[in-house]
């Protein structure tokens, strides 16, 4: 029955762990690719090392050949007694199933490229060979195989034919192994292991401190589990419990269970071939080349800046063409926009923009690999540079060449130095660049204390655009002067809303003008300093009038109209200077008809406080009588004075506080 899960699931085995948390998380782990022609023996050799056959399905069984990705793994001790969990990705050769084979290399630290001594180089050798390099494959061990089913002669010119092929390559003879093994004998198997343990030392370990990311494989339902997926986890860790989201789709989901080559575990971490038993989620609901991340952190996307390479095997590359994207375990049509060209000839270099027809999760630093649209064969690849391009915006080549070859300070100032006075908070340099959040503050420390990048708040601003922004701000207040000579200033909200910036970097760029004396702030007006309200000789005059009038008028105060129409300025002026006195709060408007000037008010207080010594409260009437006024008035002022909390109203009375 073992057995049969087995080969059922291959990561995920039902029953006991068959080793200990303590041993499977001590061990370094390694993830090792097949490459080659189809009938090459590349299942055959990794059955040989493991004992397990990677083919699963029941027609790969009956046919002979792989049609899927399979996995299988061993452990290796070293000479000083660790032990290396080597993870076994086993691809199919045929050219039909290159798209499953793609899906399988991915996440492999090194490759084992498997040449058939009786067949030599052949299609799908080269092609396998031109992915491992494009996805940047450092690492790997050539292997010929079947070398028991020919002579010796025959095998040494096998030797020369691939060390040619290879040279000058990262599987370059001269200091990469090249090995003649027989799965069937036996022969050459020693020396592989030995070989593999040696470049398994040299693999260096992933990051389990950064965001998880599985990119998904395998869907399937197990009997006493459920719902079940498998990956390569590429970066982080992934704990039983846990809380992860599905990308593309959005749908959060508990971690039910882990198992880590096919032993329970509490956790997997980066580097691990990883089984994921599911809360919460169908089968229906999943797919291949999907990816698992934690939640609300990272987002998909549809577009990605990328440097592209294509092959020199490859047609030209126009602009606008259409081919297969692959990444990790997803494919999806693309559409290539190039940057600065029309075309990229056969082993040339570009940067363009990829417009996917599916949305995914991918990051900086991720490796893609590109395919004819018809007929369909490898002709490229890249690296992706910005997930996250900023809409109608054309990235500049400098701005691409920092992200493709600057350290990492010079790609985070790079990012926030493309959002202007916008600036950018840390959640989204996080999001745009899948780095965690103290890793961004630490290597921008050295930004901020050279006043390179200013921090405000949670948000990042370059330092020429915080000082554009002050520029823009003092610019933005001079012109409403210029504008508005009859006014003292300009209201903070209408500056921010010219200037879409946040609260916290409006504010921050106020304070700095008001502290270097570039700007005074009165209330909720600002204005540059010493800069008063500029008046003309007949405005000069008409602002005398208009406050003589309801000064002279105590509460018995004109019509607002009427004083208007008696100035020499004109209607627009007029209600400026008007505005003014208000803001001056030499006039007090207490309803929409109805202006009083601020010596009148201040009398009427004092006149209704001294009432209450012999009087606590006060009506209508006799407020009229009081202050010689009509209702018309007496309402109105008696509802100023509730709001100025001189009285509270009770009823028909109001009590004098």
């Amino acid at each position: 029955m073992r057995a049969a899960i087995v080969a059922l699931a291959g990561d995920f085995i039902a029953g006991n762990a068959v080793e200990t948390n303590t041993i499977l998380f001590a061990m370094k782990s390694v993830i090792v690719g097949t490459a080659g022609h189809i009938d090459h023996g590349k299942t055959s050799l990794v059955k040989a090392l493991t004992g397990i056959d990677a083919d699963r399905l029941e027609e790969e069984k009956r046919r002979g050949i792989t049609i899927d990705i399979g996995f299988a793994h061993l452990n290796l001790p070293t000479p000083n007694g660790e032990t290396f969990r080597l993870g076994f990705v086993d691809v199919p050769g045929h050219e039909r199933f290159v798209r499953n084979m793609l899906a399988g290399v991915g996440g492999i630290d090194l490759v084992l490229l498997i040449i058939a001594a009786d067949e030599g180089i052949k299609p799908q050798t080269r092609e396998h060979f031109d992915i491992c390099r494009l996805l940047s494959v450092k690492r790997g061990i050539t292997v010929l195989t079947k070398s028991d089913s020919v002579d010796a002669d025959t095998l040494e010119v096998v030797r020369l034919e691939v060390d040619d092929f290879l040279r000058g390559s990262f599987l370059d003879t001269s200091h990469a192994p090249l090995l003649a093994v027989s799965a069937l004998t036996g022969v050459g198997l020693n020396e592989l292991r030995s070989a593999l343990t040696k470049i398994a030392a040299e693999v260096p370990a992933r990051d389990s401190g950064a965001l998880a990311r599985l990119p998904i494989d395998r869907v399937f339902t197990m009997k006493g589990f459920g719902t079940v997926v498998t990956g390569t986890l590429v970066s982080g860790t992934i704990r039983k419990e846990e809380e992860l989201e599905v990308f593309p789709a959005g749908q959060c989901l508990r971690v039910r269970g882990v198992q880590v080559y096919g032993a329970a575990a509490e956790q997997a971490i980066a580097g691990q071939r990883t089984a994921l038993n599911l809360a919460g989620v169908s089968t229906d609901d999943l797919a291949r080349g999907m990816t698992l991340a934690p939640p609300n952190i990272l987002h998909s996307t549809s577009r990605l800046d990328v440097s592209l390479s294509l092959l020199p095997s490859a047609k030209p590359l126009k602009d606008r063409a259409r081919v297969h994207f692959h990444a990790f375990t997803m494919e999806t049509i693309a559409e290539v926009r190039l940057h600065g060209a029309k075309q990229v000839a056969p082993g040339g270099q570009s940067y363009a923009q990829l417009r996917l027809a599916d949305p995914t999760l991918l990051l900086p630093g991720d490796r893609f690999i590109l395919r004819q649209f018809s007929p369909v064969v490898t002709i490229g690849g890249g690296l992706i540079l910005d997930p996250t391009p900023l809409p109608k915006a054309k990235q500049t080549q400098e701005f691409l060449a920092i992200l493709e070859r600057g350290p990492a300070e010079a790609m985070l100032e790079a990012r926030i130095e493309r959002r202007g006075q916008h600036g950018i908070s840390l959640s989204q340099l996080v999001a745009e660049t899948g780095l965690r959040g103290e890793f961004v503050i630490n290597r921008l420390n050295g930004s901020t204390q050279e006043k390179s990048v200013r921090r405000i708040g949670d948000s990042f601003l370059s330092a020429s655009a915080y000082a554009q922004l002050l520029s823009a701000l003092t610019t933005h207040v001079a012109e409403f002067h210029k504008r508005n000579p009859l006014v003292t200033g300009v209201s903070t909200e209408e500056l921010r809303d010219k200037l879409h910036v946040s609260g916290e970097i409006f504010s921050s760029a106020i304070d700095t003008l008001v502290r270097d004396r570039k700007l005074e702030v009165a209330g909720e007006l600002a204005h540059l300093p010493g800069r008063g309200v500029v008046m003309k000789d007949d405005e000069t005059e008409s602002k005398q009038t208009i406050e003589q009038a309801f000064a002279s008028a105590g509460l018995k105060v004109p019509s607002l109209k009427e004083v208007l129409a008696s100035l020499k300025v004109d209607k627009v002026r007029a209600q400026k200077i008007v505005t003014l006195l208000l803001r001056e709060k030499t006039l007090v408007k207490v309803s929409d008809d109805l202006v009083f000037h601020q010596i009148a008010l201040t009398d009427l207080r004092q006149k209704i406080v001294a009432l209450k010594g012999t009087s606590p409260k006060i009506d209508v009437g006799r407020f009229k009588d009081l202050t010689g006024v009509s209702r018309k008035y007496a309402i109105p002022l008696l509802e100023y004075l509730d709001r100025e909390r001189v009285t509270r109203r009770m009823g028909d009375e109001r009590i004098i506080l």
